[in-house]
């Protein structure tokens, strides 16, 4: 009996240490504070920025502006100083005025009598428009000279409804209004440019996924410059134009695939899995017009629909990263940090998780003047892992020190990545604690594209900085133009052996770094083994074989688990990690189909999981928004997310 209880206390004294050392997660330092808002007051933010006196300015989709006094305290109190405008996309704030961004025009929005109301609507530049509901703008955003910047989403087909169109000039363009209401075209190539940007005074923008952009992204904008939809085209041969690539030079260059059946109707382009694949990189090898994105954000990982870029300018408030980017997605209602140098003249850099669990889509940020981020929500008709039409919310750093990958930066034999804190120099001296991967997107008329010429790369060893912040990884077979996939799995802090927040990095590499590579002789390259262990056995717990075979008594009970239906308890979160929710919702029609109407056409536990992996947009023809391939989710999780929406079947 006293050996039971012995063996028990020392179960128990494990238990409470293994729990002691689970490692935190980004709600332990980021929390999400939801303001109070006075009831009838719908918020489907379009825009934000703080005004001078600490005052939050909100513009709104359904064409109000709202400024929140005290937007920190408990009782913030709510004011419209607008109405009656056209889906607000964007506000900015200068010279005692505010400006916003309508469908149509760039708007002065000016308090003349200071009773805390508009009552000058003054235009100061209209441009036009063909009336197709998808041509949204987005801005403004102030010029270092004090002009401004404004960028147009492109219309969509009648027919060929997946292809993106220029129906008037400035559709998939970024323009320029100058101080004397002047307008200029900037630069094309844009498809939906939901997240034009100022950096340091130096002009970005994102755009989203969909015809020749296989993937959101990120671009700095310079005049001139071609970022790769051909759509805007159609005006750069007008005298005013930068842009010097022609259609006529593009479409030499790549297919549109515009093809008509039997019946004359035209032919959805889809992806050809062994066709030989053509990449943005090698049209800019021939037009010096082109413009790589800085960074590539993974679809379904790290960005469905990404919107706005801000800076951490908190100088510390906000946490350790201070003079970095975070990029808001519309669409998996999340932020991610973004870590940019400069390489040869051009910005690239990595995209690393920061925070998810918004209440709607995350389209716009700003950072108040105590250093909390306040972000501006929507979902209506764009549809969001949080189910809320809308939302304001705030985020807001606790004090505390998160064990992350501060900076990821490309050397000439691999990557130097700095940590927030010091690492458990055991763990980062295995290389069994790293895992490093390459893969590229295509460039094609195709609605996204899936990652492809996706290889392993070998790690050759590893070197820990004297201080353990710092590690230096040296890799064989690095690619220029290619994102690389770091993940740190094994990667321990020294004082408390926590594990990354976020393990995984998505590093675009435009460019090679010139500089000494480090001698073997400098690195370590002992492997544990222990990483290739858990790869190993991890899938155990998921899969076993249908028939039985090498099975072994202690894998049996396994299989039993596996059988049983996963409840929407079990299920919500792999939905929610693999942005399933973005676009749908157990019982009611989204982007697309709820999951109960998918369960009606009773297709087979492994014939979802293929249609995850390659959609049939075909069986959907009501849907206006193809679904994009998601080889990205594991099989496992595929499985049971397949198993749970069969079991929605009546």
């Amino acid at each position: 009996m006293k050996k039971i209880a012995r063996i028990a206390l020392i179960l128990l004294t494990t238990l409470t240490a293994v729990r002691a050392q689970e490692s935190p997660k980004e709600e332990d330092f980021y929390k999400i504070v939801t303001p109070s808002i006075p009831e009838g007051i719908i918020l489907e933010v379009g825009g934000l920025t703080t005004m001078p006196n600490g005052s939050l300015a909100i513009s709104t989709r359904r064409g109000e502006v709202w400024i929140v006094d005290n937007p920190t305290s408990r009782s913030p109190f709510f004011r419209k100083f607008a109405t009656g405008l056209h889906e607000i996309l964007g506000l900015a704030y200068k010279d005692g005025a505010l400006y916003c961004a309508q469908r149509g025009e760039l708007t002065k929005l000016i308090d003349k009598n200071g009773d805390g109301k508009a009552d000058v609507y003054e235009t100061v530049y209209a441009w036009p428009l063909s009336g197709h509901y998808h041509e949204y703008s987005f801005g403004p955003k102030l010029a270092p000279d004090g002009s401004f910047f404004v960028s147009g989403n492109v219309a969509f087909g009648d027919e060929e409804w997946w292809r993106g169109e220029s129906r008037v000039p400035g559709r998939g363009w970024i323009f320029h209004i100058t101080n004397e209401g002047k307008y200029e075209p900037y630069a094309t190539g844009v498809r939906s440019p939901a997240g034009i940007s100022m950096l340091n005074g130096e002009l970005f923008y994102t755009d989203n996924q969909g015809d020749w952009m296989g993937t959101g992204g990120i671009f700095q904008v310079k005049k001139g410059d071609f970022m790769g939809h051909p759509a805007g085209l159609k005006w750069s041969s007008l005298p005013n134009s930068p842009v010097k690539l022609t259609e006529k030079q593009f479409f030499a260059e790549r297919d549109n695939r515009q093809k008509r059946n039997a019946q004359d109707r035209a032919i959805k382009p889809e992806n050809i899995v062994d066709e030989k694949p053509e990449f943005l990189y090698q049209l800019k090898e021939k037009y010096d017009a082109v413009r790589l994105p800085a960074v590539w954000l993974p679809y379904g990982v790290h960005g469905v629909s990404t919107s706005e870029l801000i800076m951490d300018n908190t100088k510390g408030d906000f946490g350790p990263f201070a003079g970095q980017v975070f990029v808001g997605d519309q669409g998996q209602s999340n932020i991610m940090r973004v870590v940019l140098e400069k390489v040869k003249g051009e910005y690239q850099g990595a995209s690393i998780g920061f925070r998810s669990g918004f209440q709607s889509g995350v389209l716009r940020m700003a950072f108040d003047k105590d250093g909390s981020m306040f972000v501006g929500e929507t979902n209506r008709g764009w549809g969001s892992a949080g189910d809320a039409n809308q939302g304001l919310q705030r985020l807001v750093w606790n004090g505390k020190m998160p064990f992350e990958m501060y900076t990821v930066k490309a050397m000439p034999d691999g990557f130097e990545i700095e940590f927030t804190m010091p690492v458990d120099r055991k763990s980062a001296e295995d290389l069994d604690s790293y895992k490093v991967s390459s893969y590229i997107y295509k460039h094609f008329p195709v609605y996204g594209s899936p990652m492809v010429n996706t290889e392993n790369l070998n790690i050759k060893g590893v070197k820990v900085s004297e201080d353990g912040k710092k590690v230096r990884l040296v890799i064989d077979g690095i690619r220029q133009y290619y994102v690389h996939k770091i993940q740190l799995e094994g990667v321990r802090a020294e004082a408390n052996s926590w594990s990354l927040v976020h393990p995984d990095a998505y590093y675009t590499l435009n460019n090679i770094p010139d500089g000494e590579k480090l001698k073997i002789s400098d690195l370590k390259t002992t492997r544990s083994g222990n990483m290739k262990a858990a790869v190993e056995t991890a899938p155990v717990k998921e899969h076993v074989s249908p028939d039985g075979k090498g099975k072994t008594p202690a894998k049996a009970p396994v299989k039993t688990a596996a059988a049983k239906v996963p409840t929407w308890e079990e299920v919500k979160p792999l939905l929610t990690k693999n942005t399933c929710l973005a676009c749908h919702a157990a019982d009611k029609k989204v982007v697309g189909p709820s999951y109960a109407d998918v369960a009606k056409r009773k297709y087979s536990n492994e014939k979802i999981v293929d249609l995850i992996y390659n959609p049939k947009p075909e069986n959907w023809p009501d849907y206006a928004t193809p679904m994009a391939a998601m080889p990205q989710v594991p099989k496992a999780e595929a499985m049971k997310i397949a198993a749970w929406i069969n079991s929605l079947a009546k």
